[in-house]
């Protein structure tokens, strides 16, 4: 069971990793899809920054985890870089790949996801084979819901902020079947550091 985990953990992390050149095509498509996704429009046109991970991959088998490394624009300009990180227990048998975004709608809350480690304490998410539906939660406050039909004809149910961010996902590919609680963590490094 521990070799198992591993080689599923180590495929969806390895989805993470690519060359520059490759790094630059993953964050233009992950950005027009979430550009293209209906609602999302709003929040480019009047959010203060967002968060963006072109790939975060996922797997567990009773105990799992995700990775994804992101950047950081605070209006429209790239400032720094981000990485994702979570452990979950409980059910969960599978992997899967997706894209996030999260936005931030003022400058407080672009200053509270970069201050140092941030962190979402809870949520939940159910992934089909190429649907996707998630629902981020937090008992802090900062959630928000989305939904998607896969990264190329992704779409978004109605989204609001919630202590000034609104999160929002794109299936990528796979399955995973998981009840399971655990908070994604959240590290920023600027430009130039």
């Amino acid at each position: 069971m521990t070799r198992t985990l591993f080689t599923t953990l180590t495929l969806c992390l390895g989805l993470c990793f690519g060359t520059a050149a490759v790094a630059e095509d993953k964050y233009a498509e992950a950005l027009d899809a979430f550009q293209r996704a209906g609602e999302t429009d709003n929040f480019f046109a009047s959010a203060y920054g967002y968060a963006l991970f072109p790939t975060i991959g996922k797997g567990g088998i009773g105990i799992g985890g995700a990775h994804g490394k992101g950047r950081v624009y605070a209006q429209g300009e790239y400032v720094g870089d981000t990485t994702m990180t979570q452990v979950t227990v409980g059910f969960q048998l599978g992997g899967q790949a997706y894209s996030q975004i999260i936005f931030f709608e003022d400058r407080r809350a672009f200053e509270m996801f970069t201050s140092g480690n941030f962190e979402f304490s809870a949520q939940a998410t159910a992934v089909a084979i190429t649907a996707g539906v998630s629902a981020e939660a937090s008992t802090g406050g900062g959630a928000s819901a989305g939904a998607s039909g896969g990264q190329h004809n992704a779409s978004t149910v109605h989204g609001g902020y919630r202590k000034g961010m609104a999160i929002f996902t794109i299936a990528k590919g796979g399955l995973m079947y998981e009840a399971s609680l655990g908070g994604q963590k959240f590290s920023y490094t600027p430009l130039g550091e």
